[in-house]
């Protein structure tokens, strides 16, 4: 079975600064929560534009402390509007990732809708609906306040 669920966030900037940021795969890590031991494999200048066909290989720790290695491909980049990633070898059966941006009066909207699959048929269903959904949700929140708080504009 495919699961869907998608964000949207308004980040208090130009679409120039959004596009910088979000589309260096060097700042997944500043918008993944630190319990997750998001590592990026391979040298950090590599890292700083992303292409289509770009292979990005890391390691995560999701849950138990179990480390595990997860490679993507940004399989489509549209700059300064969407990027599209990809699961080639992870923790999913499936994963589809896109990400839209787009300049709006308040800053700049963007949109995030994931596609994806467990692995492990019947198994697979219950570890989605007892923990896999909820730790999504849990570190797109996280993503969301950190984003935020980089984000806002800071009165004086």
């Amino acid at each position: 079975m495919l699961h869907s669920f998608s964000t949207l966030q308004i980040l208090q900037t130009d679409i120039d600064t959004a596009w910088k940021f979000m589309s260096s795969p060097k700042n997944l890590a500043n918008i993944t929560p630190s319990y997750m031991g998001f590592t990026i494999i391979g040298h950090e200048d590599q890292f700083t534009e992303m292409y289509s066909g770009q292979l990005i290989e890391y390691t995560v720790t999701p849950v138990l402390g179990l480390k595990m290695n997860w490679v993507t491909e940004i399989t489509h980049v549209s700059e300064k509007q969407y990027f599209v990633d990809e699961q080639r070898f992870g923790p999913y059966a499936f994963w589809h990732h896109k990400h839209f941006l787009r300049a709006v009066d308040s800053g700049v909207e963007m949109i995030d809708i994931v596609h994806y699959k467990i692995p492990f048929g019947f198994l697979g269903k219950i570890a989605n609906t007892l923990f896999i959904q909820k730790k999504l949700q849990e570190i797109f929140d996280y993503r969301y306040t950190a984003l935020e708080a980089m984000f806002t504009i800071k009165s004086k």
